[in-house]
């Protein structure tokens, strides 16, 4: 149990450390804070585990289950707390609550709206979530600090590229369980080229503790903007889409459809365990594709193995010394593993994107505006510069504001005012799972 536990840890840690990885720089924390914020992390995703597959009460789906750092929130939480320091995670944190507290709320209700994110919108906003990571990827590889006198290198830049290389090289050559942990290997790997070189820090690792609870609030008191919240509620409905695709899936392969009943425990999940995050210093909290991946792949389907992943996760994020260890990758490495990673993220959303019948009615044209208007922000970073600051938090986000756009055109063009043929609504309203 604790092995079969342990991999699906392994299926999912890249994706659970990348998160605070990105926001915790661009932010203005320092390598210390950020190696907190990712054993924070681990520790809170475990929490939301075991909300998942234990459950209580009506909470949790009860299914082998992983929940960790949800990527849709990355984009909107830079735009929120980008170069604001501890005030700025005290929004973050603030915004994440409330809407993680909507979501509960509205956790009985969701599965009947289902039907308002069809894979056109869904495919769209998980497209623009993996575009919208990439340009992070890119600084990575340059080094990551633009003052620096090696930023954008050929030093830098030949080793993300090396590492861009080793990770596609591990996933052609490697087979089963070692092919799922590819870029963590490939991590691991870059790391140890860029030893001689010079190019790794132990300033996070030294002054890390062996054993460590991560402080109740210790960037501060929750901060509450309404332009924060609004940003962060429209993340809210996305993770709860892409974990309710994720629930129908996961019910398939371990025969046990995902009932009515089911899809509200998990959301409830979900959302209680995202609620609960900030508290520890962590963000929201969704499902992780990837693990239902490695249950269909290993056929075992106990949810009280995937649990025991859940108290791994725990005890990881006890442990500052194992959070900060991940510190010690160079940032010329991790961007050239964030390029498979985030654009990994991307694909998934173009492969929902494949199962969205663009050929019937408007939904290319949807998918194009949308797409379009999310890319501004990354496209021209100073488009908005004119507009109100509380309004730029959610127009800054292209995640949020394709999502709106996305919506709203779907119901303009697929609700309102005509009838679809039944043919046409099942494959609108057919859901798709999402990968991390």
């Amino acid at each position: 149990m604790f092995t079969s536990g342990l991999q699906h840890v392994a299926a999912m840690y890249a994706g659970v450390v990348a998160p605070p990885m990105v926001v915790g720089p661009a932010v203005g924390l320092t390598p210390k804070e950020t190696a907190f914020l990712i054993g924070a992390s681990l520790f809170t995703a475990g929490l939301a585990t075991l909300l998942q597959t234990l459950g209580f009460w009506k909470v949790g789906a009860r299914l082998p289950f992983v929940n960790g750092v949800s990527f849709a929130g990355v984009t909107p939480m830079i735009a929120i707390g980008k170069d604001r320091g501890h005030e700025g995670m005290a929004v973050i944190f603030g915004a994440v609550i409330v809407a993680s507290v909507l979501g509960f709320v509205l956790a009985p209700y969701f599965s009947r709206l289902l039907r308002f994110f069809p894979p056109v919108v869904t495919g769209t906003v998980i497209t623009l979530i993996g575009v919208s990571l990439l340009p992070v990827a890119f600084r990575w590889a340059q080094g990551g600090n633009a003052a620096a006198h090696d930023y954008g290198s050929t030093k830098n830049i030949g080793m993300a590229a090396l590492t861009l290389v080793i990770v596609l090289a591990l996933r052609r050559l490697l087979r089963g369980f070692l092919q799922q942990i590819a870029i963590l290997l490939g991590l691991v790997v870059g790391t140890l080229i860029a030893v001689p070189f010079g190019m790794t820090s132990l300033d996070a690792i030294r002054g890390a503790d062996a054993v460590g609870f991560p402080t109740p609030f210790h960037f501060g008191a929750p901060h509450f903007e309404a332009a924060a919240i609004v940003s962060m509620c429209i993340v809210m409905l996305v993770c709860m889409t892409e974990s309710t695709a994720d629930m129908l899936a996961l019910g398939k392969i371990v025969g046990r459809p995902a009932d009515e009943r089911t899809i509200e425990g998990g959301l409830r999940a979900d959302t209680l365990g995202s609620a609960v995050s900030p508290l520890f210093n962590g963000f929201m909290a969704s499902a992780f594709a990837q693990n239902i991946g490695l249950v269909a792949m290993t056929k075992v389907r106990s949810r009280f193995v995937v649990a025991t992943g859940g108290g791994i996760l725990i005890l990881l994020g006890l442990c500052p010394v194992a959070a900060s260890v991940i510190a010690l990758v160079p940032l010329p490495v991790l961007g050239g593993a964030g390029i498979v990673l985030f654009g990994s993220v991307a694909a998934s959303g173009i492969q929902t994107l494949s199962t969205a019948a663009l050929e019937q009615g408007e939904n290319a044209l949807i998918v194009a505006a949308a797409l379009g208007i999310g890319l501004i922000p990354i496209a021209a970073p100073t488009f908005y510069d004119a507009f109100p600051e509380n309004v730029r938090v959610v127009l800054d986000s292209g995640i949020s504001t394709g999502c709106v756009v996305a919506i709203v055109l779907n119901l303009a063009f697929n609700h309102l005012g005509r009838k679809a043929s039944s043919e046409e609504s099942a494959v609108l309203a057919e859901p798709v799972v999402a990968a991390h």
